[in-house]
């Protein structure tokens, strides 16, 4: 008799101790039980965006069998701290997770802010413990509700300058324990190209690189309205950018992805109605194989555009591939849907079948 009490004594003792023992992570809003776990890297990513206002039926099924994630832009914080879906979008969410389905890409939900300045809705939200478990929470529901495979988010910009730089990491850090609860969701982030130092720049701290799947950065738009000739995406801004995050800053090269361009910017003047398309690009006489062409819009006649033609689309694919991991387009819609496709060009080169 005195053997079974002993026996039990050591087994109710072994649980006890046991249950101690335990460090998983509390479950994170609607996370149910389990516990925090990255989910699986699915190799180069090859990402495209694919604006609301864009008519997904317009974009050819082989464009989304050559992406690997297609984000869906955009959903925004609001000014109650959740989210609103597009106004009156060309296509809705629903459609465009159907076409990535059919044709293999996973569909991620892409999150902007919905205020004027693209900042204020994102800073207030952020600001409080409250604030971010509201938006966490109507942003797991989004994504259930909706057989999503993951968040993309686009807070253009946090800063040191405002302490949103410590409201972002947190928001960042409680947003990736609920997407990778039991491994089912994957988190991306647009971020600043990384040429300029300062608070943008600062405001992504090193810390948040084990919690966020891969960085979506966006190397372009460096131009300027008031110096002529200065190409807004050129391979030396894709090498900095890369050579900043992957060397100074330590970024993980397998979470690494170069943002490349599918328009055109001009340089000397304004940038309201003369930033063109690669596809209007085209439309105007300008060529595949090149990186400049002369047109005319916005009220300017015969003006210089900068743009990425498919041999620098090559050698930035190439160069993601050798140093990082994938290589983002803004945005699918603005891409040809011929063989002067730059998103056909990448593939092409990095060997992706499609």
């Amino acid at each position: 008799m005195r053997k079974i009490y002993y026996l039990l004594f050591l087994i109710v003792s072994t649980l006890i101790i046991d249950s101690c023992g335990k460090k998983d992570t509390p479950p994170p809003p609607g996370g149910g039980g389990g516990s925090v776990i990255t989910p699986t890297p699915f190799g180069y990513y090859v990402v495209g965006y694919m604006p609301s206002y864009r008519n997904v039926s317009s974009i050819p099924d082989v464009k989304f069998r050559m992406t690997n994630v297609i984000v869906y832009a955009f959903y925004t914080v609001n000014t109650f701290g959740t989210l609103s879906a597009p106004a009156s979008p060309a296509s809705t969410l629903v459609a465009v997770r159907d076409k990535s389905r059919t044709n293999g890409s996973k569909i991620f939900l892409g999150i902007n802010d919905g205020s004027g300045d693209g900042k204020t809705y994102f800073k207030n939200m952020a600001a409080t413990q409250a604030g971010r478990t509201t938006f966490i929470k109507d942003v797991m529901n989004t994504v259930r509700n909706n057989s999503l495979d993951g968040v993309d988010m686009d807070w253009e910009y946090p800063s040191t300058s405002d302490g949103t730089d410590v409201t972002f990491t947190a928001l960042i850090k409680q947003l990736s324990d609920s997407l990778h609860w039991n491994g089912k969701y994957y988190l991306s982030a647009a971020i600043t190209a990384g040429k300029y130092a300062g608070g943008i720049r600062d405001a992504i701290r090193n810390e948040i690189f084990p919690y966020v799947d891969f960085f979506n950065i966006m190397a372009y738009d460096d131009f300027s309205t008031s110096a002529p000739y200065r190409q807004h995406s050129d391979m030396a801004v894709a090498q900095t950018c890369l050579n900043y995050w992957l060397t100074t800053r330590s970024m993980p090269a397998a979470k690494c992805v170069l943002g490349v361009p599918c328009y055109g910017r001009p340089s000397g003047i304004t940038q309201s109605g003369t930033v063109l398309t690669y596809t209007g690009i085209l439309g105007q006489g300008g060529s595949p194989l090149s990186d400049s062409a002369v047109v005319t819009a916005g009220g300017f006649t015969n003006y210089t555009i900068y743009y990425n033609g498919q041999p620098t689309i090559k050698k930035k694919a190439m160069l993601a591939k050798q140093t990082a991991n994938g290589i983002m387009f803004w945005e699918t819609g603005q891409d040809a849907n011929d063989n002067n496709s730059l998103i056909k060009a990448a593939c092409d080169t990095i060997g992706r079948s499609y």
